[in-house]
């Protein structure tokens, strides 16, 4: 159950970020990826919520590129991702 309340929370923050456009990009995000997330990719997912949105939305739309130590599995598949 611990999994199930992280989850909520998560998806909660990626819902509010502060600016719209970070809401609906890893809002979407997380709706779509963390009922398959194990305990690793929750980590990694608050991880990911921890860096500021601006940073986020440059490395979204390829402005800036990402870190080696943000470079994982969940960042590109977050840049990867299509919202439909």
């Amino acid at each position: 159950m611990a999994d199930e309340a992280q989850r909520k929370r998560l998806r909660y923050r990626a819902w509010h970020r502060g600016t719209k456009e970070s809401d609906i990009i890893l809002g979407t995000f997380a709706d779509a990826v963390l009922p398959t997330l194990d305990a690793d990719g929750l980590a990694a997912f608050e991880t990911l919520l921890d860096v500021p949105d601006p940073v986020i939305y440059e490395w979204v739309t390829r402005r800036a590129p990402v870190p080696d130590e943000m470079d994982t599995p969940l960042v590109r598949d977050l840049l990867a991702f299509k919202i439909s």
